[in-house]
């Protein structure tokens, strides 16, 4: 079996849906793609009605037609499984394949991803089909990856689904992780309120007609849910794969929290996501360009290898908040953004603009003016120019990082059932906040789990790690003793994997060498700072109260009733050094703090050079140290000016960089040392 997808160079691609169109068309688009470097396109995703138009008669020649007539012009495809979205006969006739929501009310036909991933009837004609694709396309020398579904779990809630199917298929999970009713009432502590279980068939996902409170309840349907609709995708990979043994991949979406993508990325062999940022909705870029690069890092951290950016806009959306389109340049440096931090594609959704429907008004490459004179398409025409040039020096690279956060859905599940601290708490913004400081300094990231690997590591920094998993703190100890860097925050280590609170020793304790007495949520009527070196930083609404045992103080409190008590501490654990910051607090903090354990744990950025506000720069390392590429992008809305202490060779225009150097607005050079 193949399990990476083989590309000879950096690729340019869109989404097309031909089926759309009139076939006088067909052989415009393709010319055009051809002229102006579309070398892969995503096909047939949302094409169920026309591969299988009743039920059990199969038709292929048009899918067949467009896919040979790509191929003879140069262009592979990336051969979707059409599972995100039902044909109106399967509903018709299978009322039963459709979603029940929380309430207990089933959905009526339509939209996205409106199936039970529990139905046998769903599953069975979802393999019929993917077989029949396997079999007519499988060896296709013109297909060269699986796309299995389409943003999968993307149904508007929450991805699940609370029919009688699912409550079974729950209840027998659920027998066979806790196996007696006994040890989940325990795990769940359901006595409270009365709630104890006397027989599995009393056991419902949660629901706000009935019970919703427990915390073990919802975490454990969570997980069901991600594992199930896991396990769909997986027997739609077994089935691709019988006739066929291309990679396969799915898309997976932004700070998508139902689906536990971590788990996901093992089932596949090409990671890929989908690349939304908001632009031009903050006072400057940079909470969205840190924003869309914590994701990509997390891409890449799933495998560590390169990944695909599966869909982008190349100018805007049509479902956010505020629509804004991309200003000139910005298409450019996000898409370079991507390439910097490990895609080795910049795909857009899509090639024409649909006339009708619901994302009629979202961008393309191709819009309703259908000109190929217009600024959106002459701008993808540029990147696919300067991805051809760069493709020889950045394949065979990857980004190789010394820094991981941990990003752990499990945690993310628990943290926003709590009901504790503030409602306001938001753990996504938590860790943003701390990779922020990385992003600053050029500072390369992992994104990883707690079930990773930490070794590889010089620091790890864990914001607001809520649930502890069983062996993690054995792990994290283990990489301490052995000379590694451990941060970690407030509201940490408090719940066991059940979302049981551990009482007396919290399991980090002994490394941190303190103990956690209480946190108070602070306001404006009880202000408070802190003090760190010769700095006075203020206070956010979390404020631990910790007690030192081998720790010390780095920081205290200077105000209200915990004052002088410690805020930071450090505590030296075999060769390594853990620390804890009890306080919830700003970024200017967090840069002279960060910058403090970044100097401790011997991390170097990829340039030495000081970056102005609103730069950063990433380095695609290669086998040597004179094939690594260094991507300097400017975030700002007007050019700024930096020092290059070494001299660089711009590998677009052949220019050779040093000294004072200008970097436009929205400019990203691709660089290597001379």
């Amino acid at each position: 079996m193949r399990h990476s997808i083989e590309m000879e160079k950096l690729t340019l691609g869109v989404c097309y849906y031909p089926e759309h169109w009139d076939r006088a068309l067909w052989k415009d688009d393709l010319q055009r793609m051809k002229q102006y470097g579309i070398e892969v396109i995503r096909l047939a995703e949302f094409s169920w009605a026309l591969m299988e138009p009743e039920e059990g008669k199969y038709q292929f020649d048009y899918l067949e037609e467009i896919i040979n007539r790509l191929y003879d012009n140069g262009i592979y495809t990336n051969l979707a499984t059409p599972t995100g979205a039902m044909p109106n006969w399967m509903t018709q006739k299978y009322p039963e394949v459709m979603q029940t929501d929380e309430n207990g009310i089933q959905n009526l036909p339509g939209k996205r991803h409106n199936f039970c991933y529990t139905s046998a009837v769903m599953r069975e004609k979802t393999r019929k089909l993917d077989l029949k694709l396997s079999e007519r396309f499988g060896k296709h020398p013109g297909v060269i990856l699986w796309h299995i579904s389409n943003e999968y779990g993307g149904n508007f809630r929450d991805a699940s689904c609370h029919c009688e199917e699912c409550q079974k298929a729950f209840r027998k999970w659920l027998k066979k992780k806790y196996k007696t009713l006994d040890a989940l009432n325990h795990a769940w502590w359901s006595a409270f309120w009365s709630h104890t279980y006397t027989d599995w068939e009393q056991i419902h996902s949660p629901s706000p007609r009935g019970e919703d409170e427990l915390h073990g309840l919802k975490l454990d349907w969570k997980r069901f849910v991600s594992e199930q609709l896991q396990d769909f995708c997986r027997e739609e990979i077994r089935a691709v794969k019988t006739y066929s043994d291309l990679p396969v991949t799915t898309n997976m979406m932004m700070y998508f929290s139902p689906l536990d993508y971590d788990k996901w990325a093992k089932e596949l062999d090409v990671i890929s996501w989908d690349s939304y940022p908001s632009w031009h909705t903050k006072e400057d870029e940079v909470p969205i360009a840190v924003w869309a690069a914590f994701m990509h890092n997390q891409m890449r951290g799933f495998q560590k290898k390169p990944f695909l950016m599966m869909e982008s806009t190349p100018s805007l959306v049509n479902w956010d908040e505020e629509n804004n389109v991309k200003r000139p340049g910005m298409n450019y440096l996000s898409s370079m953004q991507a390439i910097a931090l490990g895609s080795n594609s910049v795909l857009y959704f899509q090639w024409r603009k649909s006339r009708g429907s619901s994302e009629k008004f979202h961008g393309a490459v191709v819009g309703h003016d259908a000109s190929e004179k217009n600024r959106v398409f002459q701008e993808v025409a540029w990147i696919g120019k300067d991805l051809e040039k760069l493709s020889s020096q950045i394949l065979s690279t990857c980004n190789r990082a010394k820094v991981a956060i941990i990003m752990d859905w499990e945690n993310w599940w628990a943290l926003s059932d709590a009901q504790a601290i503030s409602r306001k708490f938001d753990y996504t913004e938590e860790l943003l906040k701390y990779y922020r400081v990385f992003w600053e300094k050029g500072i390369e990231v992992d994104i990883i789990s707690m079930d990773r690997e930490l070794l590889d590591y010089q620091l790890v920094v864990a914001p607001t790690l809520y649930l502890h998993k069983k062996e993690y703190i054995h792990k994290v100890e283990a990489y301490v003793e052995a000379g590694g860097i451990y941060v970690t925050t407030y509201w940490s280590g408090v719940v066991n994997e059940t979302d049981l609170c551990f009482i007396g020793e919290r399991p980090h304790e002994r490394l941190l060498g303190l103990s956690v007495d209480e946190i108070d949520v602070g306001n404006e009527y009880f202000p408070n700072t802190f003090s760190y070196k010769d700095g006075v930083y203020k206070a956010g609404v979390l404020r631990e109260v910790v007690t030192l045992q081998t720790a010390k103080p780095l920081g205290t409190y200077l105000q209200d009733y915990n004052v002088n008590t410690p805020a930071i501490t450090e505590n030296a654990y075999g060769k390594g050094k853990a620390y804890y910051v009890a306080v919830q607090p700003d970024l200017e903090f967090l840069k002279e703090f960060l910058g403090d354990v970044i100097e401790e744990a011997n991390v170097e950025a990829n340039l030495t050079e000081t970056l102005p506000y609103g730069v950063t720069v990433s380095k695609r390392s290669g086998k040597e140290q004179k094939d690594d590429v260094y991507f300097l992008q400017n975030f700002n809305r007007h050019p700024v000016k930096m020092v290059l202490n070494e001299c660089y060779t711009n590998l677009i225009t052949d220019e050779i960089l040093t000294g004072s150097i200008k970097l436009q607005t929205y400019q990203c050079i691709v660089m290597q040392k001379k």
